[in-house]
């Protein structure tokens, strides 16, 4: 393990900053939102933001800022929940149209305190960003809903452009690294139910630095295909505080480029972002909409059919 020693050049990044930055953090206080981008210190905020070469990207998380879940790689504050604030939903829309996103990402906390998991919140704001423009692209980071199929359904149901749903890690990594009430095959039968319940695309990611080999990445990745997955990243996990999982390496920027070629060539995987930096939301709405002119398409194609699906 690599504890206290020094991280490489790589890993080294700019605090975020810019008007544009200032703007987007100005109306989410306003609004009392969450983002988290803010509340896992991601490293990408302010290039994401910005969308200096497309569409800005911002990850709004809903349900709270605490989460009934204690993963051990995760920097988001665990327990004493709080009810859903029934105006989300409208808040969330409202700040997107205020700072004007095209491609929005919205998450949220785990919530096994309700019924649903608050899949029902979640789709209503998939719904109130909609129904102000159909055209918006919104992916959607969901938690696993411990397998409820209903609620997984109640989240196709609303219509988002991309579904993903993160496994984190390799089978045999998911404890410690994952909260007890997570695991593999579950995280795998939310992606497989929205491929077969839909045509939307799906997504995940993997940390990378947790103690895996190479054999076991490989092997998830041919699992992920199996269910339908069309678009994996990889990132390097960070160590938030020394009360969390040990970083076991820091993975060399080659090894990712290795992982990002054998994703996309090998496995035919849509587009994989993969760096030591990037996060699930990396990029989000620049990468989807380059993988749709890949396919032949464009953003507006991929607009126009967010307004037919929603009715306009």
């Amino acid at each position: 393990m690599q504890r206290g020693r020094r991280k490489p050049d790589w890993l080294k990044s700019r605090p975020p900053s810019g008007s544009r930055f200032t703007e987007i953090k100005e109306t989410l206080r306003d609004r009392d939102l969450h983002t988290v981008c803010e509340e896992a210190n991601c490293p990408n905020m302010g290039e994401c933001w910005s969308g200096r070469n497309g569409p800005g990207t911002a990850t709004f998380m809903l349900m709270g800022h605490r989460c009934s879940r204690g993963c051990n790689f995760c920097d988001v504050e665990t327990g004493g929940m709080e009810p859903l604030d029934p105006e989300e939903p409208e808040n969330v829309a409202d700040a997107v149209a205020e700072i004007g996103l095209e491609y929005v990402v919205l998450t949220s906390v785990d919530r096994d305190d309700l019924a649903d998991g608050g899949s029902a919140h979640f789709a209503e704001t998939i719904r109130a960003i909609k129904r102000r423009d159909p055209g918006i692209l919104v992916e959607t980071l969901i938690p696993d809903f411990g397998g409820d199929p209903d609620a997984v359904d109640r989240i196709v149901d609303a219509g988002p452009d991309v579904i993903a749903h993160n496994v984190e890690t390799v089978e045999r990594l998911q404890w410690p690294v994952r909260d007890r009430r997570a695991n593999y095959e579950q995280s795998l039968s939310v992606l497989d139910r929205v491929d077969r319940e839909s045509d939307i695309h799906t997504k995940t990611s993997l940390m990378l630095g947790v103690g895996e080999y190479h054999h076991e990445v490989y092997r998830t990745l041919g699992d992920l295909r199996e269910v339908g997955v069309d678009v994996v990243t990889f990132g390097q996990y960070l160590q938030p505080s020394r009360s969390h999982l040990d970083v076991f390496e820091y993975v060399h920027p080659d090894v990712f480029e290795t992982w990002r070629e054998v994703a996309e060539t090998e496995f035919d995987f849509l587009y994989s972002a993969s760096g030591p930096m990037v996060r699930s939301s990396y990029k989000a709405g620049e990468l989807f909409i380059d993988a749709l002119v890949r396919e032949g398409r464009s953003a507006e194609d991929a607009r126009r059919r967010a307004r037919a699906a929603g009715g306009d």
